[in-house]
Protein backbone atom coordinates (compact mmCIF):
# COMPACT_ATOMS: atom_id res chain seq x y z
CA UNK A 1 0.00 0.00 0.00
CA UNK A 2 3.04 2.60 0.90
CA UNK A 3 4.35 1.55 -2.87
CA UNK A 4 0.85 1.82 -4.45
CA UNK A 5 0.27 5.87 -4.66
CA UNK A 6 3.63 6.65 -6.57
CA UNK A 7 3.38 4.03 -9.05
CA UNK A 8 -0.09 5.04 -9.68
CA UNK A 9 1.16 8.73 -10.48
CA UNK A 10 3.90 7.66 -12.60
CA UNK A 11 2.17 5.37 -14.91
CA UNK A 12 -0.55 7.68 -15.28
CA UNK A 13 1.85 10.91 -16.12
CA UNK A 14 3.81 8.55 -18.74
CA UNK A 15 -0.02 7.20 -20.20
CA UNK A 16 -1.52 10.59 -20.70
CA UNK A 17 1.98 11.76 -22.15
CA UNK A 18 1.79 9.08 -24.82
CA UNK A 19 -1.83 9.88 -25.22
CA UNK A 20 -1.57 12.51 -28.04
CA UNK A 21 0.74 9.66 -30.00
CA UNK A 22 -1.85 6.91 -29.49
CA UNK A 23 -5.06 8.76 -30.34
CA UNK A 24 -2.62 9.95 -33.67
CA UNK A 25 -2.89 13.98 -33.29
CA UNK A 26 -1.42 16.39 -34.98
CA UNK A 27 0.94 16.63 -38.28
CA UNK A 28 2.07 13.04 -39.59
CA UNK A 29 0.62 11.29 -36.40
CA UNK A 30 -0.63 8.27 -38.59
CA UNK A 31 3.39 7.15 -38.78
CA UNK A 32 3.48 7.76 -35.06
CA UNK A 33 0.25 5.90 -33.70
CA UNK A 34 1.36 2.38 -33.63
CA UNK A 35 4.25 3.41 -31.60
CA UNK A 36 2.45 4.94 -29.29
CA UNK A 37 -0.22 2.15 -29.49
CA UNK A 38 2.62 0.05 -27.74
CA UNK A 39 3.86 2.24 -25.20
CA UNK A 40 0.21 2.77 -23.68
CA UNK A 41 -0.58 -0.82 -24.10
CA UNK A 42 2.77 -1.95 -22.27
CA UNK A 43 2.02 0.81 -19.74
CA UNK A 44 -1.32 -1.00 -19.28
CA UNK A 45 -0.02 -4.31 -19.15
CA UNK A 46 3.43 -3.54 -17.15
CA UNK A 47 0.96 -1.80 -14.00
CA UNK A 48 -1.15 -5.04 -14.17
CA UNK A 49 1.67 -6.86 -13.48
CA UNK A 50 3.06 -4.36 -11.19
CA UNK A 51 0.13 -4.06 -8.83
CA UNK A 52 -1.40 -7.11 -8.64
CA UNK A 53 0.15 -10.13 -10.16
CA UNK A 54 3.77 -9.91 -8.75
CA UNK A 55 2.11 -9.40 -4.76
CA UNK A 56 0.35 -12.64 -5.17
CA UNK A 57 3.44 -14.40 -6.84
CA UNK A 58 5.22 -13.60 -3.98
CA UNK A 59 2.21 -14.65 -1.19
CA UNK A 60 2.88 -17.96 -3.31
CA UNK A 61 6.50 -17.91 -2.75
CA UNK A 62 5.78 -16.94 0.80
CA UNK A 63 3.59 -19.76 1.75
CA UNK A 64 5.86 -22.31 -0.01
CA UNK A 65 8.95 -20.85 2.35
CA UNK A 66 7.02 -21.68 5.28
CA UNK A 67 5.15 -25.10 4.10
CA UNK A 68 9.03 -26.28 3.65
CA UNK A 69 10.56 -24.64 6.44
CA UNK A 70 7.97 -26.75 8.46
CA UNK A 71 9.25 -29.80 7.26
CA UNK A 72 13.14 -29.07 7.53
CA UNK A 73 12.90 -28.24 11.36
CA UNK A 74 14.78 -30.79 13.36
CA UNK A 75 13.05 -32.85 15.48
CA UNK A 76 14.03 -32.73 19.19
CA UNK A 77 15.38 -35.89 20.68
CA UNK A 78 14.66 -37.10 24.38
CA UNK A 79 17.64 -38.33 25.84
CA UNK A 80 16.77 -41.74 27.34
CA UNK A 81 16.73 -42.14 30.76
CA UNK A 82 19.06 -44.48 32.86
CA UNK A 83 17.58 -46.65 35.52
Amino acid sequence: MVRFRPIMMTTMAALVGTLPIALGLGAGAESRRPLGLAVVGGLLVSQTLTLYITPVFFLYLEGLSKRFSRRRRPVAVKPRQVA
